[in-house]
């Protein structure tokens, strides 16, 4: 017995049909493999919680972490650093995966001081043209031990920063806060 004409067509467009289904799986599968591989090493995006990093950032603005280039260098003074709770924060009950932004203000070695409204980087004023306002506490000369840094938000009298939890450890930097794509009317580099 011979197959009929019709039944020959019904079995080549299901075929098609289960073909373009399982390029749409591939596809899809590549597509958020992909997706997973950039988020993991190459750069995420973020929100921004609080007002600790105003004016430079504000409550609600959406960012790209870039995770490539502390691969190749640490992070330098001025850069604004995304990382995980550090060993003081999660002493005190924060999630260890707990994500924070702040500026870099010393690296390993340096000293800080605060004194008057000034930050003080190895005795020298720090010039910060992108702080709200002058901190109004002082704080007493410390050094930034080796593999850790000191970070402030911008939001000096409004920020949980290195001045109440310690230093950030190198490991638990992310990345860095690059480019702003939300709201639309401050899209920029940062």
């Amino acid at each position: 017995m011979t197959p009929h004409k019709s039944d020959i067509k019904d079995t080549s467009s299901q075929s098609k049909i289960w073909s373009g289904w399982q390029e749409n799986v591939v596809l899809i599968t590549i597509a958020l493999s992909l997706a997973l591989l950039i988020r993991t090493f190459i750069a995420e995006p973020r929100l921004i919680p609080s007002a600790s990093m105003y004016p430079t950032l504000h409550t609600g603005d959406r960012l790209v972490v870039e995770k490539v280039s502390y691969r190749f260098h640490p992070p330098k003074i001025g850069d604004i650093v995304v990382f995980q709770s550090p060993p003081e924060l999660q002493k005190r009950g924060y999630p260890q995966n707990q994500a924070f932004i702040k500026r870099v203000i010393g690296e390993p070695g340096a000293v800080i001081s605060i004194a008057q409204g000034q930050v003080y980087l190895n005795g020298e004023p720090l010039t910060e043209d992108y702080i709200a306002e002058p901190p109004n506490l002082p704080f007493p000369q410390i050094k930034v031990p080796k593999g850790a840094f000191f970070v402030m938000g911008d939001n000096r009298n409004d920020s949980n920063d290195s001045r109440y939890w310690g230093f950030v450890p190198n490991e638990n930097i992310i990345g860095r806060a690059t480019f702003r794509f939300w709201p639309v009317n401050r899209i920029g580099l940062i």
